[in-house]
């Protein structure tokens, strides 16, 4: 399944919805880019595909820096999953293909 292109997400954490923006591309089984946040901007991590799994890492620097580490499931112009944002535990997000 094609991860590739822009999309638009929302992850919602006990600070409430959080939205971001994605602007991906795969390579084989790497996935690269970069996220848009109001906590943070800056490329992807560690990105991975393997069938509709993907994954990756992004750092954030409000309301402290912090590496949130993502798994998702990319269904058609769909993408769902969960975020772990270290101790804080891991919350669930969902994002539309731009």
């Amino acid at each position: 399944m094609a991860v590739d292109g822009k999309w638009e997400i929302v992850i919602n954490s006990p600070l409430g919805a959080q939205k971001a923006s994605l602007d991906v591309a795969t390579n084989g089984t790497a996935l690269t880019g970069t996220q848009q946040a109001a906590q943070g901007s800056g490329p992807l991590e560690n990105g991975k595909v393997d069938g509709n799994n993907v994954s990756w890492s992004a750092k954030i620097s409000s309301p402290m820096p912090l590496t949130l580490d993502f798994t998702g499931t990319v269904d058609g112009d769909k993408l769902s999953g969960s975020v772990k944002a270290g101790s804080f535990g891991s919350f669930p997000f969902t994002g539309n293909r731009v």
